[in-house]
C-alpha cells in the first residue's frame, strides 16, 4: 500500500527528469533520477530532500510555462492549452509533496507523530 503513496513523488521526479533531458540539462536530469532512489531511504532527511526537490520542480514547471507561453504569444500562436497542461503538471508536482504528511509515510520516514513520544 505504501507504494501507492510513493507513486506521486516518483512520477513527479520522473517527469522532471524527462523535462531536463528534453532541455539538454543532463546534470539536473541525473539529480532527479538519483532523488528517486531516496524513496528507499527511510530517514526524515530523505523525505525532506524529496519535498524540497519537488517544490523546486514546481517552480521550474511554472517558469517553463511562462517562458513558453510568452514565446507563443509573441509568435501569435495559441497558448492557453500549453498553460493549462503545464499548470496541471506544476500542480501535480506541488501536491505530490503532501503525501509525505500522511501517517503512513510519516512512520516510514521516521517523522514524530502527534501523540507519540519522541
Amino acid at each position: 500500500m505504501t507504494v501507492l503513496y510513493l507513486a506521486a513523488p516518483f512520477c513527479g521526479l520522473l517527469l522532471l527528469a524527462a523535462h531536463f533531458f528534453r532541455s539538454g540539462s543532463f546534470l539536473l536530469m541525473a539529480v532527479c533520477v538519483l532523488m528517486i532512489a531516496l524513496l528507499f531511504v527511510r530517514r526524515t532527511w530523505s523525505a525532506r530532500a524529496m519535498q524540497a526537490m519537488l517544490l523546486l520542480g514546481t517552480l521550474e514547471w511554472l517558469r517553463t510555462a511562462v517562458q513558453l507561453a510568452n514565446a507563443r504569444i509573441e509568435a501569435g500562436e495559441p497558448y492557453m492549452r500549453l498553460a493549462f497542461i503545464l499548470g496541471g503538471v506544476a500542480l501535480f508536482t506541488a501536491l505530490s509533496t503532501i503525501v509525505f504528511q500522511t501517517p503512513r509515510l510519516k512512520r516510514r520516514f521516521g517523522f514524530a507523530l502527534a501523540g507519540t513520544p519522541d
